[in-house]
């Protein structure tokens, strides 16, 4: 178990003691034994994103609109600073535009992390109304056609994941010498990415005749978000590696949903948007396994553990190969396949002790023969 630290984050200055825990088991393997998505350095030096805009063959840039708080954007000093502005910004719309700004100006004027404190929670607008999962009314009961009602879902997880992607930036930024430049790097730019999703979703619903706020949603993401907010080796598990590898998994079957429905354009959105969360879980990979390496913890019973402590539930059916490209090894996840691994493992066993044993019976045969040679020949 994994000890908590940064309690009461919301009223108190932040310390880096989330890397102090209890392991189980120590680490004797490294990172460089897991398999890491081949895409991932191509993403991490690829310049900003303009492609915001879903044109008629897919994404393309456009112009952004001006915006309120570009004078709070200009006096911002600190990539930290920026993503506490965008978490305190509540029209969807303008936080959309607000976080791609916000990452444009940090990689292209080489700002410092810095230090900040996050809101407690994110400004959000006055719709969608937000309850419990259960009172989210079925499709056919909802005011919506089946591709709005599944597009004002993802539409509401990428909302929220732009908000996760800049908490995480935020809420750990006092540990930057502990984590390292690279990781708030990489959590801005999924940030970006995630801000990118939400256009294309609030573009989509516009076409269709709807907004986002058209239906209720649910908070679940926002509050494991909040679980996780004491410990960063527990917020990477809980969001990239639970979270949004469940949109790897429901991403093609969303995709068959729309084409079945006869929405091409919308289906076309949501398969370059489930692409494109693939470099958010393998990130969330690289950064598990760099803070179990700090930590001196194996990673799979690390994860097992902290969803167990954080009462987080795995659920499939999963999507392999796209787990597999993130390099979510399937022993974290999968029961079956860890018992697999186990009787595998054990078989293996069992046939070096074999081999052994055939050795050592094929020796002490050799040497009963000479003996009796021996005894011949005198």
């Amino acid at each position: 178990m994994l000890s908590p630290s940064l309690k009461h984050v919301c009223s108190s200055s932040l310390h880096p003691q989330f890397f102090k825990a209890k392991c189980f088991s120590s680490s004797s393997s490294s990172s460089s034994q897991y398999s890491t998505w081949s895409g991932l350095q191509n993403w991490r030096d690829s310049p900003p994103n303009e492609n915001r805009y879903w044109g008629p063959n897919g994404p393309q840039p456009r112009q952004l609109s001006p915006l309120i708080s570009d004078n709070q954007i200009d006096s911002a000093s600190s990539l930290a600073e920026l993503g506490a502005l965008v978490l305190s910004t509540s029209d969807p719309l303008s936080k959309s535009k607000l976080s791609h700004l916000a990452f444009s100006k940090w990689r292209n004027h080489n700002l410092p992390v810095g230090v900040c404190v996050p809101p407690c929670r994110p400004a959000r607008p006055p719709k969608p109304h937000l309850v419990s999962p259960k009172e989210i009314p079925p499709p056919k009961n909802s005011a919506l056609p089946l591709n709005a009602y599944m597009l004002h879902n993802l539409a509401h997880v990428e909302l929220n994941a732009i908000d996760l992607a800049w908490d995480t930036v935020v809420r750990f930024s006092p540990s930057t010498d502990l984590l390292g430049e690279g990781f708030f790097a990489d959590f801005a730019r999924v940030a970006d990415d995630e801000s990118r999703h939400f256009a294309w979703c609030s573009q989509r619903l516009t076409e269709l005749g709807f907004k986002y706020g058209d239906m209720s949603a649910h908070n679940v993401l926002w509050n494991q978000c909040e679980k996780s907010s004491d410990n960063v080796a527990a917020r990477l598990a809980v969001i990239p590696l639970v979270q949004e590898a469940r949109g790897l998994d429901a991403g093609p079957r969303l995709v068959q949903k729309l084409i079945g429905f006869g929405d091409h354009r919308t289906s076309n959105i949501v398969a370059r948007i489930a692409e494109e969360e693939v470099a958010h879980v393998a990130v969330g990979v690289h950064w598990f396994l760099s803070v179990c390496q700090k930590m001196g913890c194996a990673p799979c019973s690390t994860f097992k553990d902290l969803l167990k402590e954080y009462d987080v539930e795995l659920k499939g059916p999963f999507n392999y190969s796209a787990r597999d490209e993130a390099g979510i090894p399937r022993g974290w996840y999968d029961s079956s396949s860890t018992n697999k691994q186990d009787k595998n493992q054990k078989q293996d066993a069992n046939n070096k002790l074999s081999m052994v044993y055939e050795r050592l019976a094929s020796i002490i045969s050799m040497e009963s023969e000479n003996s009796s040679l021996n005894r011949t020949s005198k």
